[in-house]
């Protein structure tokens, strides 16, 4: 890749990473065509257009903010957008094997990969774990873009002084990546409905994967001290659990024309989330077993519930209070981790847009800039993540 000019992505970080996957992704298609005309038509091509038709490119716009937050420049400009660019592929597999596993026939509003496959190919559903041939071809699909983005992050790293450490970090974020997802279909397979399961998986599955390591990884590529990394890592997975619980609300309460999904889909794909965690121990330490009635029939159901039965179950949602304790859990969560960016000596016009980006995400304003804070003040119904490891979450 060409010498890059740091000044000039900071404008748009967004464009630019399109342009990079485009010119990825453009090759990757052509190697597909001289493989195999079909397998590039109807696999690496959807590959290729799932990626770069929709997405909002969180994860590549926090790996680009946490270099220039560590104060990286033109030296690692070009490592840090093509590792951007393979952690969108790494999104692609993830949102496409997502869909398989939960069935969910809509993704960005359109139909999913797999639906996409069995509708072009008129298949019906068959007796074999992946469901139709286009389920089959989706994980196929997915196992693409993931090598795919392999390949993507060893040629961005290659010659690059911080080449190992990063690597190291990418390792840890595919684990954990598919730790969070087992985690979430076991919950949904077992009716595992405790709260701290919900946090565990909500850790593995968003908040390191979708926040912390993007921006560790841009950091480190900025050969960066150990405790400005420390104070990414801690910020990102404060930052990360909130996106988690917000994509939640987003999940039982957002408009589909906004979120590309059916309205209460979580709740209807019976999915453990820390929002309906916490009204069922909200209703059951309260004794209200209708609440309890309403819940259990509205998770898991597939296809028996009316949206008379999502709207009684936003009503206990709210009458439980656990809507407005995930709320004020967002917002507690971004506020302590602008505070671990605001002390960490980072340069402050790039952790300010870092802040804008964080919040952006979590669904709230354009809040303060990134300055210390004059204290945290108490808990309040609220789970501590803070220095929580990763072992510790049960």
């Amino acid at each position: 890749m060409r010498a890059v000019d740091p000044l000039h992505v900071d404008d748009d970080v967004a464009a630019v990473v399109e342009r990079v996957l485009a010119a990825m992704l453009g090759r990757r298609l052509a190697e597909a065509e001289d493989l195999d005309p079909l397998f590039a038509a109807d696999l690496a091509g959807r590959v290729v257009r799932f990626t770069l038709q929709g997405g909002r490119r969180m994860r590549p716009q926090l790996c680009w903010w946490g270099m220039r937050a560590a104060g990286g420049g033109a030296a690692c400009a070009a490592a840090a957008l093509g590792v951007a660019g393979a952690l969108e592929l790494v999104q692609t597999c993830a949102l496409i094997q997502d869909d398989v596993m939960d069935g969910s026939p809509v993704r960005r509003g359109r139909p999913a990969v797999h639906v996409e496959m069995d509708e072009q190919y008129a298949t019906q559903r068959r007796d074999r774990p992946c469901g139709t041939f286009g389920g089959a071809g989706a994980v196929l699909a997915g196992d693409l873009a993931l090598v795919w983005a392999d390949d993507a992050f060893v040629e961005a790293t290659a010659g690059s002084p911080a080449a190992v450490p990063a690597a190291a970090v990418w390792r840890s974020m595919r684990t954990e990546m598919v730790a969070g997802q087992y985690l979430d279909v076991h919950a949904q397979a077992t009716a595992d409905r405790s709260s701290a399961r919900a946090v565990r998986s909500a850790v593995l599955k968003t908040a390191l994967y979708s926040v912390e390591r993007p921006l560790v990884l841009g950091a480190t590529l900025a050969e960066t001290s150990a405790s400005a990394l420390a104070a990414l890592g801690k910020a990102g997975r404060l930052a990360g659990v909130a996106f988690q619980l917000y994509d939640e609300l987003q999940g039982a309460f957002g408009d589909p024309a906004l979120t590309g999904k059916p309205v209460g889909e979580d709740l209807l794909e019976g999915r453990l989330t820390y929002l309906v965690a916490v009204a069922r121990e909200r209703c059951e330490a309260a004794g209200d077993r209708s609440g309890l009635r309403v819940l259990d029939k509205v998770a898991g159901a597939e296809g028996r519930v009316t949206d008379e039965d999502v709207r009684r179950a936003h009503e206990v949602l709210d009458r439980a209070g656990a809507r407005a304790q995930v709320v004020a859990q967002v917002e507690r969560l971004c506020s302590r981790s602008e505070d671990a960016l605001a002390g960490a000596g980072l340069d402050r016009a790039a952790t300010s847009r870092l802040v804008q980006l964080l919040r952006g995400a979590c669904g709230l304003p354009p809040g303060r800039d990134a300055e210390p804070a004059a204290g945290a003040g108490p808990e309040t119904d609220v789970v501590a993540f803070d220095d929580m490891p990763i072992g510790d979450l049960r």
